[in-house]
């Protein structure tokens, strides 16, 4: 069976080929032992929702709305069925915006009442009476206030609230970045080395500031090195190649001298990946090596983003692109390891194996980013990072 804790163990391949365990209660199946009878098996399908939401399932739920008014009022039996608004709060640049006070005016006093917009700026109000001309005003500190058109519900609606975007209160202000590339890049690489599974595990691959800046060609490697050169990752390397021993595979011998040459296999699988997929054919096709993660919108627009992860990536220039790294790195990996296989294990069917072992495990890996691995991660994640611990 198959792990991936995080996109850096991944990357490596370290947890590719033989384990099935996320402490703590997650547990994510990947797929079957590699030339295993098992293999065919891969991802659980995920469980499909009832509802689309704007806002992706937040790092808590938005905060339950405080009616203003003090009187309470029942539906009564045949009434019609309530509706539902909800929205996430923004600035103009599309990001998300915290802690607003969020305040719904209906006609009937019992319907208007105010809530708090949760840490990803996403509201909810439920149980709204249909058919009433109700209005929604925002207030945030530093922003103007926003108010919303007529909005009109029907019985059982489910209203998602587009277009909320606030501006800045006051003049109009510049603010002057005198920070050059190198220095940002930098910056990128120490956020980064901060980010770990549970506080422990590497989780250096992902970016959870959809407008980070790129990194330069030192910082590529300066990351692949780090994640490489991990106690953690050592320790992974060990893991796995007894779990490579009790399997024979590749198909060494057994003993002290073939577990030897199981833990030589293992590293430089995953070394060669994580650096000709992270670091060199980045760095010379001018990609960006790390999953941007989404957070926000539907599900399924998450769920998309997340599979495309493995063939599309951003470039250094910001514009998303074939992923010919990350590919590329697979494809080089899969080649290098025919140079200190077994003979047995040279052939074209073991090397399609290992690619597209790899996509698929690279798909399980960005689907786990998206979904779950955020709320592990402890340090920062890019803006709001100090304040902004795995929930």
């Amino acid at each position: 069976m198959r792990l991936c804790l995080s996109q850096d163990f991944w990357r490596l391949g370290l947890l590719r080929r033989g384990v099935l365990l996320l402490t703590l209660g997650f547990f994510i199946p990947m797929g079957a032992q590699q030339r295993s009878p098992d293999y065919a098996s891969g991802l659980a399908a995920a469980q499909a929702q009832n509802v689309a939401q704007l806002a992706p399932a937040p790092d808590q739920p938005p905060r339950q709305a405080t009616p203003v008014s003090a009187t309470e009022s029942g539906a009564p039996a045949g009434a019609a069925k309530p509706a539902t608004i909800t929205g996430t709060v923004t600035d103009v640049q599309d990001e998300v915006v915290p802690d607003a006070e969020v305040t719904l005016t209906c006609p009937d006093a019992g319907d208007s009442r105010q809530t708090t917009a949760n840490d990803l700026g996403a509201f909810q109000f439920a149980g709204i009476k249909p058919s009433f001309a109700c209005h929604l005003a925002i207030q945030a500190k530093g922003f103007a206030p926003w108010t919303s058109e007529e909005i009109v519900l029907s019985p059982g609606q489910y209203q998602i609230l587009p277009g909320i975007q606030l501006e800045l209160s006051g003049e109009a202000q510049s603010v002057i970045v005198s920070a050059s590339p190198a220095e940002l890049s930098q910056e990128q690489v120490k956020i980064a080395e901060q980010q770990r599974v549970f506080g422990i595990v590497p989780n250096f691959y992902v970016a959870y500031d959809r407008n980070a800046p790129p990194l330069t060609a030192k910082s590529k490697y300066q990351i692949a090195i780090r994640v490489s050169a991990d106690p953690i990752t050592i320790a992974g390397v060990l893991f796995l190649a007894g779990v490579n021993q009790g399997v024979r595979i590749p198909d060494y011998r057994l003993g002290a001298r073939g577990y030897g040459e199981r833990v030589g296999s293992v590293a430089a699988d995953g070394f060669t990946d994580i650096f000709f997929g992270g670091a060199v054919l980045p760095g010379l096709l001018h990609q960006d090596p790390r999953y941007f993660y989404q957070g926000t919108g539907a599900t399924h627009s998450r769920l998309l983003h997340a599979l495309a992860g493995p063939f599309v990536c951003r470039g250094d220039n910001g514009r998303y692109q074939p992923n010919y790294s990350t590919i590329g790195g697979d494809v080089i990996s899969a080649g290098f390891s025919n140079l200190y296989y077994p003979k047995e294990d040279r052939t074209w069917t073991f090397f399609g194996e290992n690619v597209m072992i790899s996509t698929i495990e690279r798909m399980a890996s960005t689907v786990t980013q998206e979904f779950v691995l955020r709320h592990l991660t402890s340090g920062p994640k890019g803006k709001g990072a100090n304040t902004d611990a795995a929930p």
